[in-house]
């Protein structure tokens, strides 16, 4: 997400808004985040009553731990469904 500054918004105004159309914006004041700025889409898609709240990621961007406490409960639901001999 890309990250402007209070005093961006009358300097860069264009920009910020080139930026918000294709993802999220945030906007920092004083070094903090305050503000997000997305497109009218995107706040529909949040906002909708349906929307799918599913989120899709890939292990290599998971960290570690993460990663390896996933890989455990996989393992271990595949224990309790196989059959055993």
């Amino acid at each position: 997400m890309r990250t402007f500054s209070t005093s961006d918004l009358s300097r860069k105004s264009g920009d910020i808004i080139a930026s918000a159309l294709q993802g999220p914006v945030s906007i920092s004041q004083r070094g903090k985040p305050r503000l997000i700025m997305l497109s009218v889409e995107q706040y529909e898609a949040l906002t909708a009553r349906d929307a799918d709240r599913r989120v899709v990621g890939a292990t290599a961007d998971m960290p570690a731990d993460l990663v390896h406490d996933i890989g455990q409960a996989i393992d271990s639901y595949l224990l309790d469904i196989t059959p055993q001999p």
